[in-house]
């Protein structure tokens, strides 16, 4: 049975005044009635390193404290973003991490999960924004950090396509698939009959392996090739195929696989 949380979340308004989530102390923590100082103000000093010295001015720790002060407020969540950077081993791993499992660290609620989850969409849209109709050719550092941001931390396999013009312009990126912790299902006529669809004229295959080695096993590369003929077929272009690992990625293309 999960330990019961002596964290209250609650509904906060989009654009909270001053510091209202501190102005009223919850019953644990209380002293006379009022906050003691070094919680009190802990999160104003919290902001003002921040604004300071932006994200190199804080830890770790502090930034997932700062995106849990809107889900938990007036109380002391610095344990709790402890307990989840323990839990995960980063704040990447903690943002990505899937609902059921944040659900099973103590003091995560409905609230604090939605936070989180928020601050994935966001970071994978801004990431997203950086590649879409843009040559992909000329942007490939841009590009392989959208994938990691996308994908590096996913606890099941995912398979993607990324749709390129005549021009190697992004103009469409697709999840085809999603599988296990070790498998996902893919079939070549699929893969272009899309193509197709949009008018692509190029292809970039991209897959995540979640146990953090990106090394291509032998399916990956059987079902690469297979891909390849059906588009050599139809005059599609396969520029490669990205496998993503936890901290680097393997180019079929670059070990001459494809």
């Amino acid at each position: 049975m999960k330990q019961a949380s002596h964290f209250q979340e609650a509904t906060l308004p989009l654009f909270p005044q001053g510091d209202e989530d501190e102005a009223v102390q919850a019953a644990p923590l209380s002293v006379g009635g009022r906050l003691p100082s070094y919680i009190a103000d802990h999160r104003q000093r919290l902001r003002t390193r921040f604004m300071e010295g932006g994200g190199q001015g804080v830890q770790e720790y502090e930034l997932l404290e700062m995106i849990l002060f809107r889900a938990i407020p007036r109380q002391d969540v610095k344990p709790l973003a402890r307990r989840l950077i323990d839990a995960f081993g980063d704040l990447a791993r903690v943002v990505a991490a899937t609902p059921a499992r944040l659900a099973q660290v103590h003091g995560v609620g409905p609230a604090v999960v939605m936070e989180l989850k928020l601050m994935e969409a966001v970071a994978q849209k801004m990431a997203r924004s950086r590649v879409i109709q843009r040559p992909v050719l000329s942007s490939w550092t841009a590009l392989l950090d959208y994938c990691h941001t996308v994908m590096a931390h996913a606890e099941r396999e995912h398979f993607r396509i990324l749709f390129l013009d005549r021009k190697n312009v992004l103009i469409a990126d697709e999840e085809q698939a999603q599988g296990t912790v070790d498998h996902v299902p893919v079939y070549p006529r699929e893969v272009v009959r899309r193509a197709l669809e949009l008018g692509s004229s190029a292809l970039i295959l991209v897959h995540n392996h979640p146990s953090g080695d990106p090394t291509p096993s032998v399916a990956d590369i059987d079902m690469t090739r297979k891909i390849a003929e059906a588009c050599t077929v139809l005059g599609i272009t396969l520029h490669d195929h990205l496998i993503i690992g936890k901290s680097r990625e393997v180019s079929l293309r670059s070990e001459r696989l494809i």
